[in-house]
């Protein structure tokens, strides 16, 4: 389903499209400290019913007022929403955006990745290789993401996530809105894990938890080096502490209905703040997920499986889940090409085709906007459109689930941010080529 951005610049050259590419290249990476009033469209805060005739008003990359009868200030920037659909900035919860370019084939253009000591990575943070300049960003925020959770992969703990603002250019750092955002880890796949069979994944675990216990509650027996050998590196066991005291989400990446059920289990033992990633077969399991309070990253777009642990793959799954109470977050990642850091834009897809196969609309665009901002604990920053939120803000020229739709104004924290991308530069460049033009054999 990968396709070109959406907005359009017919009449520019490629010369202009080369200029406002360095023009944006060079524009600051933060907020612009100016005033922006979005007036006359449709706005669907989530957080409350949609607005019809609505006004956002935008003060140094802050909304400050959402609503009918907003009072425009003398000299604020004004844009023209009537007959638009105004909503926040959407979320991809679960991709490698910055983190890799390019992928399989290439490892020197993945930073998503470390090896850790015996497969556990804890202490790896994926914000230190995270790439604010990596041309996959400006596409998109073009359609429409504005955030983005970084995941990092592999082993039998991957690692930290960071949840990101898509602003091309910042210090990384800069760019950060909460870092670690969740810790990564594995169940389903014990080659990926370092073992043999999924039960030694879970008993790994399980020893693993164990240990990070034993060495909170023993700490300077573990200095003197009076302490039995544990499992992971200090920095490891460190980084562990906050998923063991529930400060901290484990988001564990599983498929099989019967590995949502042991990672279920080894929260409930450990008292962990869970969170599933994958969940091809989530809906056979949905009671015990909505019972243990328990959100699901997943996605729409492929209806065949993709591998033996999703041989029960179906598209309703997100509305299964839905109606059961279970959290719902739309990440895109429902096979392996869907999920590659240039098609993160295609989440609106993904809420698009949840809705055919019977997801409320609003609880569709819930579950890219708001519901990520609750789970990884931002929502008093992004996710909707409310006084004191960042300006993470979208001006569509229809319903964003619809293919033909296309994001005509994007703010990032307050700064228009819709610029040409390397696609675009690239087709300015070739489409005017000499009809003699073809390939080298």
């Amino acid at each position: 389903m990968t396709r070109h951005c959406t907005y359009r610049l017919p009449h520019l050259t490629a010369s202009l499209l080369f200029a406002a590419a360095a023009a944006t290249a060079s524009a600051p990476a933060t907020a612009v400290a100016q005033t922006i009033a979005i007036v006359g469209g449709t706005v669907y805060p989530v957080s409350g019913p949609k607005i019809e005739h609505g006004t956002v008003l935008v003060k140094d990359g802050v909304i400050v007022a959402v609503g009918t009868s907003v009072a425009v200030p003398a000299g604020a920037t004004t844009i023209d929403a009537t007959g638009k659909w105004v909503t926040p900035g959407l979320i991809n919860a679960g991709t490698q955006l910055g983190l890799v370019e390019i992928g399989e084939g290439y490892p020197d253009t993945r930073d998503d990745a470390a090896r850790g000591a015996n497969a556990v990575a804890a202490a790896f943070s994926v914000v230190d290789g995270y790439n604010p300049w990596s041309v996959l960003l400006q596409p998109t925020i073009n359609d429409g993401v504005t955030s983005v959770v970084d995941l990092p992969g592999g082993g039998l703990i991957a690692g930290q996530a960071a949840f990101v603002d898509l602003i091309v250019g910042a210090p990384a750092r800069s760019a950060v809105v909460r870092e670690p955002a969740a810790m990564l880890a594995e169940i389903g796949d014990a080659q990926a894990a370092g073992v043999g069979a999924r039960g030694e994944v879970t008993q790994r675990l399980a020893t693993l938890f164990g240990d990070v216990e034993t060495y909170t509650q023993h700490r300077a027996d573990y200095d003197r080096a009076q302490e039995r050998p544990l499992s992971a590196t200090r920095a490891d066991l460190e980084a562990l502490v906050p998923v063991l005291a529930g400060r901290l989400p484990l988001l564990v990446v599983a498929d099989r209905a019967s590995d949502i059920e042991a990672a279920l289990a080894l929260a409930a033992r450990f008292h962990i703040k869970l969170l599933i990633g994958g969940g091809t077969e989530a809906w056979r399991v949905a009671p015990e997920l909505a019972a243990a309070h328990v959100p699901v990253l997943t996605g729409t777009l492929n209806n065949i499986p993709l591998s033996f642990e999703a041989l029960g793959a179906r598209q309703d799954n997100v509305a299964i889940l839905a109606r059961a109470g279970v959290p719902v977050l739309l990440v895109g990642n429902s096979g392996e090409e869907d999920a590659a850091p240039f098609n993160v834009r295609n989440i609106r897809q993904d809420a698009g085709t949840a809705v055919a196969y019977g997801l409320a609309w609003d609880a569709a665009l819930r579950a890219i906007t708001l519901t990520p901002a609750e789970v990884f604990g931002v929502a008093d920053k992004v996710g909707s459109l409310q006084p004191g939120r960042e300006a993470n803000v979208v001006v569509w020229s229809g319903d964003p689930f619809e293919f033909s739709t296309r994001a005509e104004t994007v703010l990032v924290r307050g700064r228009p941010s819709v610029a040409p991308s390397r696609q675009d530069l690239l087709m300015a460049r070739y489409r005017h080529l000499p009809p003699t033009w073809a390939m080298p054999r």
